[in-house]
């Protein structure tokens, strides 16, 4: 029959639902406090003791030094007594003996209590922490203990706690305590007390992992979850897609009658779910997402900077659908596809391509083949305009004429980039690699120009030939530079190392430069304004401006500045934010070169795709205004950052915002080599002397 001590101590194991090794253990060790305290023993003597589960009998064994007259029974022990436990004990050994008092049971009862509760209760919490922390991501089941204000108190397995936030919790959903509850484990934090449990039933893993547990096609891997957009409580959507030929996700998702996906919808408190079939085209996902709206055309953007745009064209009855209330739908299918989608309706559509066509010159290609188009399009326009009803096949006359101009200009934008990446490829191979060992001054250019050059940031010889043969307008563009000192560095650079232009085939035109259309708001704004000025001018008796084509600035705008009038004032409050060592403004061509043309590594073009970047541009203008977020990058270095630094001053030119300062500081700086200043000159002389 068993005692009464092992009938407590299974009553222990059975109540605290711990291992029995725990239990010993902390029974263990609040004997050896008991000993310590009831002998008054150092802490720095080894004791240990020893718990016989069937008599319940403790036995304590104290570390003593071997002598031959004992004067404290504490630490010392005879030898004759040492040699009972080790045979070959001497005199100064230190020896294990059993040291336990003659009524140590009941003073151990007395003293251990406390102890033991204590060790119980931590291992109980390491327990807790263990079992939970495998769990994060699973759905667990518990019952509501407390409902407070900003959360609700869960009851879980193993006498545990959970808490989930009002944050975590679905809008409009309320419960009472003892209710069964079922939440996603979301996070575990291991405290001095009990483990931190953060429950959850708004997050899209909750969908995910209900979805899981419904549809056994998902769980035998046969159905795949692409992605998922949830606002929790009002609507979700699901991206699927079949991992084996023949198999329907959205069917098996939905089941028969959709009794599925009803089962996931009255746990979610009647959530609306959207379940899509993802699509590997982006343009027929993204239609497909924003179902249930009907799409007439998706047209793809990523030469924007931050997050790639898609424009959708919809019908007009279909574009409050396709937006959703307060933008619900268009927001879910923007967080389901990863894209900014920008809705419009077909007439809003045709009414800018025709204002782009007709005032924005890089469209001039598009214009000349859509000459005959242009007037039955504007027809149409008109009739819609006075309120006319348009006919089926106008609509479609009006969706095509659309889609032609949108997918011409999309394909001039590949092959544009398609040429700079063959122009940078044919740079490089032209410049030899000793070439970027070759300070300027082998070159034998005079001092003044070598000078403008090492501040402009060319290094060496090899900087300098790259740059020229990819963007030889980059050096006519410095100020200090004329035509008669390019000619004097192309020379030098021939006999140097054999410098000859690229061919033309790989040259850009001008009107192909297609970077962003011209703001439209902004020209009509200027159009009016420019309008308004010339009436104001003419009731007060003043002649217009004779020479108003040099007032126009907006038809004569290159691909470097048709983008940075939007963003300019923004980049400027970013910069000036943080400590920038230099406020530049990064060539908007920059934003069309993939990261593949800095020559990187593959492990570093990796890193900073994945920390977001998806071009040259967005590297070079995080780089040159807080080059401490690249190297934060976690498994990019110094180094490595330094290389993209190098790499990106090769590539990119570097325009400086004007400062006042610079002004004053041209006038005050002397020629060198001992020349003389000479007096100002009018500005049409002074390009002539030059």
């Amino acid at each position: 029959m068993k005692n009464e001590f092992e009938l407590a101590f299974k009553q222990v194991i059975s109540d605290r639902n711990l291992p029995e090794e725990i239990i010993l253990e902390a029974l263990k060790d609040a004997m050896v406090s008991a000993y310590r305290r009831a002998v008054k023993a150092s802490s720095a003597q080894k004791v240990e003791a020893d718990i016989d589960l069937e008599t319940g009998e403790v036995t304590i064994f104290a570390e003593k030094e071997v002598v031959e007259e004992v004067q404290d029974d504490r630490t010392e022990v005879k030898l004759s007594e040492a040699r009972k436990v080790e045979e070959d004990a001497d005199l100064g050994d230190l020896v294990m003996v059993e040291s336990t008092p003659d009524d140590f049971g009941r003073v151990a009862a007395q003293t251990a209590r406390q102890v033991i509760q204590q060790r119980i209760r931590q291992a109980e919490r390491g327990a807790q922490f263990e079992y939970y922390n495998e769990r994060v991501g699973e759905i667990v089941t518990g019952v509501v203990q407390a409902i407070h204000r900003n959360e609700l108190t869960i009851g879980l397995n193993i006498n545990a706690e959970g808490i989930m936030p009002r944050s975590q919790q679905i809008p409009g959903e309320y419960f009472r305590v003892h209710d069964r509850i079922r939440a996603l484990l979301l996070d575990v934090e291991e405290t001095t007390r009990e483990p931190k449990i953060i429950l959850s039933r708004a997050h899209r893993d909750f969908l995910r992992r209900l979805l899981e547990n419904e549809v056994p096609e998902i769980y035998q891997g046969l159905v795949e979850i692409r992605s998922i957009a949830r606002e929790a409580g009002h609507r979700s959507k699901v991206a699927v897609a079949a991992l084996k030929p023949g198999v329907d996700p959205v069917g098996a998702c939905v089941g028969v009658r959709g009794v599925r996906i009803q089962a996931i919808v009255r746990e979610l408190s009647d959530e609306k779910i959207d379940v899509i079939e993802w699509n590997p085209n982006t343009e027929e996902f993204i239609a497909k997402a924003l179902s249930p709206a009907r799409v007439l055309s998706v047209f793809l953007n990523k030469n924007t900077r931050g997050m790639p745009t898609a424009t959708v064209v919809v019908p007009e009855d279909q574009l409050s659908l396709a937006i959703g209330r307060n933008g619900q739908n268009a927001r879910l299918s923007a967080k389901l596809t990863g894209w900014r989608i920008d809705i419009k309706g077909l007439f809003e559509v045709t009414s800018e391509t025709l204002f782009q066509l007709k005032n924005n010159p890089q469209y001039a290609l598009f214009a000349e083949k859509e000459s005959e188009s242009i007037p039955k399009i504007e027809a149409i326009m008109e009739k819609k305009a006075q309120g006319r009803p348009i006919q089926p096949e106008e609509y479609r006359e009006l969706h095509k004429f659309t889609e032609r101009v949108e997918k011409e200009l999309i394909t001039r934008r590949e092959k544009v980039k398609k040429l700079i990446k063959e122009r940078m490829e044919a740079a490089k191979e032209a410049v030899p690699d000793d070439a970027y060992d070759l300070p300027l001054m082998t070159l034998g250019l005079p001092t003044r120009v070598e000078n403008i050059l090492l501040e402009e940031g060319y290094e060496n010889v090899g900087d300098l030939t790259y740059k020229l043969l990819l963007k030889p307008e980059s050096i006519a563009d410095i100020e200090g530079i004329g035509p008669t000192y390019i000619e004097k560095i192309e020379d030098s650079l021939q006999v140097m190392v054999g410098y000859e232009p690229l061919p033309e085939e790989l040259q850009i035109a001008k009107e192909e430069m297609l970077q962003k259309d011209i703001d439209l708001e902004k020209l009509q704004k200027d159009l009016k304004g420019k309008a308004a000025e010339e009436e104001d001018k003419e009731e007060e008796g003043k002649p217009p401006s004779e020479d108003q084509d040099a007032e126009e600035p907006t038809e004569e705008k290159d691909e470097e500045t048709i983008e940075e009038e939007v963003g300019e004032d923004e980049d400027r409050e970013e910069a000036a934010e943080g400590d920038v060592a230099e406020e530049v403004v990064v060539p908007e061509d920059a934003y069309d070169l993939p990261l593949l043309t800095l020559g990187l590594s593959e492990e570093t073009e990796a890193l900073l795709t994945e920390a977001g970047f998806e071009n040259v541009g967005e590297l070079a203008q995080q780089m040159y205004s807080e080059p401490k977020e690249i190297s934060d990058i976690e498994g990019i270095g110094p180094e490595a950052a330094a290389t993209i630094q190098e790499s990106l001053d090769i590539m990119v030119e570097r325009k400086p915002l004007p400062d006042e300062g610079d002004e004053s500081d041209q006038e005050e700086a002397a020629p060198e080599s001992g020349e003389e200043k000479e007096p100002e000159q009018p500005e049409e002389n002074q390009g002539e002397e030059e």
